[in-house]
């Protein structure tokens, strides 16, 4: 009886440690934020419940991808066709308000993507619809999924319209033609359809976004090639243009500068000031890219993620400078509101601009994969969250998208009109409202009260998020009332 009573004591001995365990180790897992500050003895029988409750709508995919690899896919989510709008965006801000307006925005996203995550870690969701759902029940969940969409849906439409426009230039560059024939391979919209299929579907049909780590990787060096490349033209393009610089020099839309335009200007404001702030936003938006990559990430946490979002967003805005200040420096108030537009006015023939435009194509071509995982994830949430993995789901849902971006592409004007739309409406959204509307309503008022100061931080900035969304669009409305469409029109 002896015996039988101690093996009965060590059995439960051994039960209280594994539950124990696990306790400890799903709440560091769940919100290491909150957890790590206090003693588990304190919430341990109501907390386990929690756990049991919200464990399982994690993913059941066990993250695997590096921190590097992690770092590449985030920095590529965030960069793509919004680099090719920066010089714009300063020559209509100045230097200096150019350079506040970029740190808050990259401050702002840090702090937004912080908001997400202990949201995330709180319930114990991964995901931005959950996220909604959790917050304001299905209104909530279609709401994230809708700006989600259309944002995506805006961003990839920019990508394929860099494609649509750039791609024949490189193919009359590589024939030696100074304009373009009539022949197929020079019709932009015949090209993004060939490119999707070939190239965008295939890496559209991955089943985890991990596996695109070595492609973003490669999406960002052409970046940085990109980056070098303006850095190099500053040096060689004069201000005002002549005739010394290359015997393939053309001149068009007035481009014989004066003196006077060749000065750079610290701080102007003029109607097309309000399609900068907007492309600044639109150009740090990755938020719906950030809980399926937290989702994959190995050895996840909080802390870890966190990591991975400050150093993509402080790599991007470094980047981001030196790309606007040396494509800006180099035309001033000429810079076109697609950068690689203004090079071919200067040189169409250019060998080093042709290289560039292969470049930024590549990188605008494999970012648009990762960018169309979030919407699948999306759409998947709002019709079918409990369903399992099915191929042909995920292949049809990429097949729609990407032939109703196709049909966007041929049919908008201006990638201008991208940026400043749908910079003015979901990115707003995405950085500033959702988050913190979420971060009020999921994190309980047990652990921050909604007097305190992180609840009215969050407020403030969600505040912040209607006030940006007003401003922009009321100065896009002035613009487009006093000088019409054909301003913002096609190049």
């Amino acid at each position: 009886m002896e015996m039988e009573n101690l093996g009965d004591g060590e059995e439960s001995q051994m039960l209280n440690g594994s539950v124990s365990e696990s306790l400890n180790t799903d709440r560091v897992t769940l919100d290491e934020g909150y957890e790590a500050d206090e003693p588990a003895s304190q919430e341990q029988e109501g907390f386990l419940q929690h756990v049991s409750s919200q464990k399982t709508q994690f993913t059941d995919f066990e993250g695997k991808t590096s921190f590097g690899m992690s770092v590449f896919n985030l920095s590529n989510a965030i960069m793509g066709s919004g680099i090719l709008g920066l010089a714009f965006a300063m020559s209509n801000t100045g230097i200096i308000l150019f350079v506040i307006l970029l740190i808050s925005i990259a401050l702002l996203s840090c702090y937004s993507i912080h908001l997400l995550l202990k949201c995330s870690g709180v319930v114990g969701i991964r995901a931005y619809e959950q996220l909604g759902q959790r917050a304001f029940g299905s209104v909530g969940k279609i709401l994230a999924a809708l700006i989600i969409t259309v944002h995506n849906v805006g961003a990839m439409s920019s990508y394929l319209y860099i494609i649509k426009y750039e791609l024949p230039l490189v193919i009359q560059a590589f024939l030696g033609l100074t304009k373009a024939t009539e022949d197929w391979y020079f019709n932009g919209n015949l090209l993004i359809i060939i490119v999707s299929i070939l190239i965008i579907m295939p890496l559209a049909l991955m089943k985890h976004l991990g596996y695109l780590g070595y492609t973003s990787g490669f999406s960002l060096s052409c970046m940085v090639f990109f980056l070098c490349s303006v850095i190099y033209k500053k040096s060689v393009i004069p201000c005002p243009l002549n005739s010394t610089y290359t015997e393939h020099t053309v001149y068009t839309n007035g481009y014989n500068a004066t003196e006077d335009e060749c000065s750079p200007k610290l701080f102007t404001i003029n109607t097309q000031t309000a399609y900068s702030i907007p492309i600044l936003a639109f150009a740090f938006v990755c938020h719906p890219e950030v809980l399926p990559i937290y989702t994959e990430l190995r050895s996840a946490t909080k802390k870890r993620m966190q990591n991975v979002a400050n150093v993509s967003i402080f790599a991007m805005f470094i980047m981001y400078l030196m790309t606007a200040l040396f494509g800006y420096l180099t035309f001033y108030g000429k810079v076109d509101s697609e950068m690689l537009h203004t090079y071919n006015q200067v040189d169409p023939l250019d060998t080093l601009v042709l290289c560039v435009r292969l470049a930024v194509l590549v990188a605008v071509t494999l970012t648009v994969p990762v960018v169309l995982f979030p919407i699948r994830r999306a759409i998947q949430q709002l019709l079918c969250p409990e369903q399992d993995f099915r191929w042909w789901r995920h292949t049809l849902i990429a097949v729609c998208l990407l032939v109703i971006v196709n049909l966007l592409v041929i049919f908008i004007p201006n990638i201008k009109d991208i940026f400043g739309v749908i910079g003015s409406t979901s990115a707003p959204c995405l950085i500033f409202i959702l988050p913190s509307i979420f971060y009020l309503r999921i994190v309980p008022k047990e652990k921050e009260p909604l007097l305190s100061r992180q609840k009215i931080q969050a407020a403030l900035f969600a505040s912040l998020g209607f006030v940006f969304m007003i401003i922009s669009w009321s100065f896009m409305i002035v613009d487009w009332t006093t000088t019409g469409r054909s301003s913002i029109g096609g190049h």
